[in-house]
């Protein structure tokens, strides 16, 4: 049987699916794999945001100890902290509550599916399947799912075709991703979100010192008005850069400025030294990839 005849045969098939846990991104798989008719029979929740989200979003799944969660799925979904899943694959292991034959998938991005070694040794089928999008915990997250794509790695064709069809299902796009570079996938994919969070806040940050002080007569002044300037700015270079990549750069580094540079560093330094040193970083990174001016990497470097 090739792989195709293997999806095509398995699509239609309704699983009973076990979630462990109910946290953002669980909560979020499960309801997704519910709308497409798959059952979410149980599933564990610890704290009390868990246990919330479980009961207003999965209202007819039981909440049971994972033990009792693996036994009733044929599709067992660890939706747990990396730091976290070797010990639940250890753990269910050693409880004989995962039999063979027993999809089980995992949804961390950096790793792949060696981690299930003890519970693949039991004849369980592993699957690495990583949604590459950012939870909130809100339910607006399920319905981002679709427009996902998702780091997809298991251990043969089967595997393969199995992910595939899950993944398809739920209107995302299955990406292979060799088990050697799971942490590299996830280490691009950090760094190109949750540094933006971190560059766009701190944006937000000066924006907002910049635009202090007494308003135009008659008009008041607003907390969302540095938002409303960045915002379209930020968007626009995002995708610029995805379309473009780096020759999207604009600014006083693509030029070479030093001076303005500078200028940036010291009001930057006034308000928070912090997002200076952020600025000074990335101009420099900046700066290398572009090959910019020999005088602006120089200045720059010597700034460190």
């Amino acid at each position: 049987m090739t792989s195709s005849e293997f999806t095509a045969d398995i699509a239609p098939a309704r699983l009973t699916v076990g979630l462990v846990s109910a946290g953002r991104v669980g909560t979020a798989v499960g309801e997704a794999l519910e709308r497409v008719g798959h059952v979410v029979v149980a599933c564990s929740a610890v704290s009390a945001d868990s246990v919330e989200r479980a009961t207003t979003r999965l209202p007819d799944t039981e909440i049971l100890p994972v033990d009792e969660v693996a036994r009733r799925a044929e599709l067992l979904v660890l939706a747990v902290p990396d730091t976290e899943l070797a010990s639940i694959a250890a753990g269910l292991a050693s409880t004989g509550a995962v039999a063979p034959g027993k999809l089980v998938v995992h949804t961390s991005g950096a790793n792949g599916i060696s981690i299930l070694a003890p519970l693949t040794a039991l004849g369980a089928i592993p699957l690495a399947i990583h949604p590459a999008m950012t939870f909130t915990g809100e339910p607006e997250d399920t319905d981002r799912l679709s427009s996902a794509c998702f780091g997809v790695t298991a251990a043969d064709e089967i595997g393969y075709a199995v992910a595939q069809a899950l993944v398809l299902e739920l209107g995302g796009e299955p990406v292979h991703v060799s088990e050697q570079n799971r942490l590299l996938y996830h280490a691009a994919l950090a760094h190109g979100a949750n540094h933006l969070v971190t560059v766009v806040a701190d944006a937000l940050d000066a924006l907002g010192v910049a635009l202090e002080g007494p308003g135009f007569p008659g008009i008041d002044k607003d907390p969302n008005t540095a938002v409303r300037v960045l915002a379209p700015l930020v968007t626009a270079a995002l995708e610029n850069t995805l379309r473009r990549g780096q020759s999207a750069l604009t600014g006083p580094v693509a030029r070479g400025d030093v001076d303005a540079v500078a200028s940036h560093l010291t009001s930057l330094d006034s308000v928070d030294p912090g997002i200076a040193d952020e600025y000074r970083a990335l101009a420099l990174r900046a700066a290398h990839k572009i090959g910019s001016k020999s005088e602006l990497v120089e200045f720059l470097e010597g700034e460190r």
